[in-house]
């Protein structure tokens, strides 16, 4: 008797907390509701209903580690589950690292996630999905007091987590031929592999560079760095770091984790070291880093390209436009990234500096992380100005126009006619990095004039 009293209090307790999820996505969903409609959307959300629905909407989403949407939004192949743990250990960084610390993805339906909600709600130290799993006699017992019915409704939640009956790829997947034989010649001797995106390690990773820019510890590690004073603490910085939106405007359609990252998904630095600098140190003493920048030689080699392009007077035809068109864009990437750079050389801070003549905006260009320091009393009316216009986000448009005034003045050096119409084109090439702490590109206000072709 005392073991079916215990059994029926820790089924009691199952119960209570899955009434407590239902009602609370009642009560979201009844806030501002009429009377009429409030009724009708309540009595979706009876206990025994809400479960029955949940029980046949699992089918339209699956468990994951690895997707398939995360190389293309509209590819259609097999999404996979694999357990890290599962893997080959390996030196390299991969999914094996994770080992029982990793977060489950889910595909499928994003109408039908409110299901994966529930089977994640934790009780008694575990989530529901894994007591379902491991057929817990009082989990189940919750679910409903006809015991076929609560069973029936237990194996469907298990589905949650399935093995994919048919692999299937897609024509939109990312797909490899791997030669298998001795002879790459003979072309039956190739396999073709589909690299996978490893949803797991992209939100592991990001998380670790998440918490190195806006974590509490690692900034107070910052702002010690920077004052040089002692520190009990590991100071962490991951530099040239670039972002690939998966999803768009909606990032769920790719995935779970992908919507709770907003669709930003970190791509860390895989270049070579670069052993030589083309330029000092920091912008210090001059009006403009605007000056450093077009002596770079990239940025020289693109100029000249331009002027070449313009002085001779091309007839404007699409080819033409299009070869005008590349040389602008590549100078305004290298405008980004020129900023990039200075920005993870430098120290946060360095454009508070008596030397530095830059424009307010170039400071904040190229010095953002001056933005989490703390304000210094004998020069607080400089450091506040500072955060207004940070905080403001003229400068990224101030930016550009000075970047454009650069290109009309030097055209103009070179005996070209420009005015008005050009400088709202150059500053509309202007790539600018008003990221902190979200990478956003913006482009000049300006820029939205129209221009006519070469």
């Amino acid at each position: 008797m005392h073991d079916n009293e215990q059994s029926s209090s820790r089924s009691a307790v199952f119960r209570q907390a899955i009434t407590e999820f239902i009602d609370e996505r009642r009560d979201t969903k009844l806030n501002g509701l009429s009377d009429e409609k409030a009724a009708e959307v309540a009595a979706k959300y009876d206990y025994d209903v809400w479960l029955e629905s949940a029980a046949k909407r699992v089918s339209q989403i699956q468990a994951v580690t690895h997707i398939t949407k995360a190389t293309h939004p509209d590819a259609k192949g097999s999404s996979l589950y694999v357990s890290p743990k599962s893997l080959p250990e390996r030196l390299e960084v991969g999914t094996h690292v994770l080992g029982d610390d990793y977060a489950e993805d889910v595909v499928g339906n994003a109408a039908a996630l409110d299901v994966y909600k529930f089977l994640k709600l934790e009780v008694d130290g575990k989530r529901l999905i894994e007591w379902f799993q491991q057929n817990d006699t009082d989990a189940i017992a919750a679910l409903h007091s006809d015991e076929g019915k609560a069973a029936a409704w237990a194996e469907s939640f298990k589905e949650l987590i399935r093995p994919v009956q048919n692999l299937a790829s897609h024509v939109m997947a990312k797909q490899v031929y791997w030669c298998a034989a001795d002879d790459p010649t003979d072309n039956a001797g190739f396999h073709l592999l589909q690299p996978l995106f490893s949803s797991p390690l992209a939100h592991a990773v990001h998380s670790e560079v998440n918490d190195a820019r806006f974590g509490e510890v690692n900034k107070a590690a910052r702002q010690a760095r920077s004052k040089k004073q002692p520190h009990d603490g590991v100071y962490k910085v991951y530099t040239n770091v670039a972002v690939r939106k998966l999803g768009g405007t909606k990032p769920q359609n790719i995935s779970q984790l992908n919507s709770e990252r907003g669709g930003v998904n970190y791509l860390l630095a895989s270049a070579p070291p670069q052993w030589t600098r083309e330029w000092s140190r920091s912008p210090l003493n001059t009006d403009t880093s605007l000056n450093q920048f077009f002596k770079l030689r990239e940025a020289r080699d693109l100029f000249r390209k331009l002027v070449k392009l313009l002085k001779s007077d091309p007839n404007a035809i699409m080819e033409t436009r299009q070869k005008r068109e590349a040389i602008e864009q590549a100078l305004g990437q290298s405008l980004a990234a020129y900023g990039a750079e200075l920005q993870a050389e430098m120290e946060p801070g360095w454009t508070r500096d008596a030397a530095c003549r830059l424009p307010l905006c170039e400071k904040i260009w190229l010095d953002q992380a001056r933005a989490t320091l703390p304000i210094r009393e004998e020069y607080r009316k400089d450091d506040e100005a500072f955060l207004r216009a940070f905080e403001w986000k003229d400068w990224p448009d101030e930016v550009a126009s000075l970047f454009a005034n650069q290109v009309n003045a030097r055209l103009i050096a070179d005996g070209l006619p420009v005015g008005d119409a050009e400088h709202a084109h150059w500053a509309k090439q202007a790539i600018v990095n008003a990221a902190w702490p979200a990478t956003i590109q913006r482009r000049a206000i300006k820029a939205n004039k129209e221009v006519a072709n070469v």
